[in-house]
């Protein structure tokens, strides 16, 4: 990751000022003046026409007021719809209202002077649902949740109707993941979870692929579209602008893509708003990633700690284990010698004294004994057979040079 030094952060906050700016820094002001009890309009500027009509009839009531008391009042967070249909969006004004007079100090009528304030209070709201994403990637809440909530914070701020999708990219950055779409419909999610990225998959993928904003305007006749475009129609999207998320060090996080129903070219509105929330999504996944890679850092250490304690149990038992058969060695040695010593004064038998009740009358060759002492003479087909057969027998004749003599013979 490259180093974030003092100027990749100003440029950073030039570049998140200018966004704002471009979202919020213009406001429209408007004028007009009434004459009379019967509030003829006098002068009306095109803001004032736009919003209020060219009678000012939605002010009747507080023209009313001001021309009876004499007296200015003002207005604020006054609600208008500005156009109509498809078109149609919701304006706010703060109003002033004050007597106007002649000359002479009588009353002539009212005026009205005004400032549209929607862009504040879009800003406030953006203001306050920033702050929220912040608080919650601060507090490290879980990312679905995070990307979720800046969806369909967007959807809420845009002036029109739109939907949001956030994909995640797998860590070989050849495909992409579904991490947050609140308003598109669920088998849309499903079908395009997973698609690789490479030029011409889409919006998404080929944004992915070239490290750079996609914007189609049209689904029904952009050839990006052409595996998708069934899918599109059946879920009534006609345009998407998609903008990769990537990290500091230029890495593929996901994209981040606006959907809107009918075909639609971005405004530099649009664009800001991209940006300033690309940035957001950005975040969030990077402290996610980090979040992850801390984990499993310490589920390896703590892995490595379980193996290393296991090791050292496993040590000290195989070291005890080999302490017990050292003194096990040890004691069977000590009864050998003792069986040897004492079956050293035996006298030897003429005949082998291993064939049992039948009896065997060859004659008595080799010697053995066991681990208690006891010992007989025997014949060596009679020797062989309780060898393989009696663990602790062993050959005790010391002057036919024991077992290796014997089974070198």
């Amino acid at each position: 990751m490259r180093a974030f030094g003092m100027h990749d952060q100003a440029a950073d906050a030039a570049g998140t000022d200018g966004d704002l700016r471009t979202l919020f820094g213009q406001s429209t002001a408007l004028f007009a003046t009434f004459t009379g009890p019967a509030h003829a309009v006098d002068t009306a500027d095109p803001a004032f026409l736009s919003a209020f009509g060219d009678d000012g009839a939605d002010l009747s009531g507080l023209l009313d007021e001001v021309y009876r008391t004499s007296e200015p009042r003002a207005r604020r967070d006054v609600r208008v719809v500005l156009g109509s249909g498809p078109d149609a969006r919701e304006a706010f004004f703060d109003l002033t209202c004050e007597p106007r007079r002649d000359a002479s100090g009588d009353l002539l009528g009212v005026r009205v002077v005004g400032v549209e304030t929607t862009q504040v209070k879009h800003a406030q709201r953006l203001t306050a649902e920033h702050r929220a994403l912040l608080e919650q990637i601060a507090r490290q809440a879980p990312l679905s949740e995070v990307l979720d909530g800046m969806a369909r914070s967007i959807e809420e701020l845009a002036a029109e109707e739109l939907f949001v999708s956030v994909l995640l990219a797998e860590p070989d950055g050849l495909h992409l993941r579904h991490g947050a779409a609140p308003s598109l419909p669920d088998f849309y999610n499903e079908a395009i979870d997973g698609i690789a990225t490479g030029e011409g998959v889409g919006s998404c993928g080929t944004a992915a692929h070239r490290r750079e904003p996609v914007i189609v305007t049209d689904i029904a006749t952009d050839p990006f579209w052409d595996d998708f475009r069934g899918l599109a129609q059946q879920a009534g999207l006609g345009s998407c602008w998609s903008t990769p998320v990537l990290a500091r060090d230029g890495s593929l996080l996901g994209t981040f893509a606006m959907y809107h129903r009918t075909a639609r070219v971005p405004q530099d509105t649009d664009f800001a708003l991209i940006r300033v929330f690309a940035g957001t999504a950005a975040l969030a996944i990077e402290r996610h990633h980090n979040e992850v890679a801390r984990q499993a850092a310490e589920a390896q250490a703590e892995s490595a700690r379980a193996a290393l304690a296991e090791a050292v149990r496993a040590e000290r038992e195989l070291r005890a284990e080999a302490e017990q058969r050292a003194e096990a060695a040890a004691q069977l040695t000590a009864q050998m010698r003792v069986a040897a010593a004492v079956q050293a004064k035996t006298p030897h038998p003429e005949f082998c004294q291993l064939g049992g009740r039948a009896g065997c009358t060859l004659p008595a060759e080799i010697k053995v004994a066991d681990s208690w002492g006891d010992s007989a003479w025997g014949c060596a087909a009679h020797v062989e057979e309780i060898l393989i057969h009696v663990r602790s027998v062993f050959i005790a004749s010391e002057e036919l040079g024991g077992l290796a003599a014997y089974l070198n013979r």
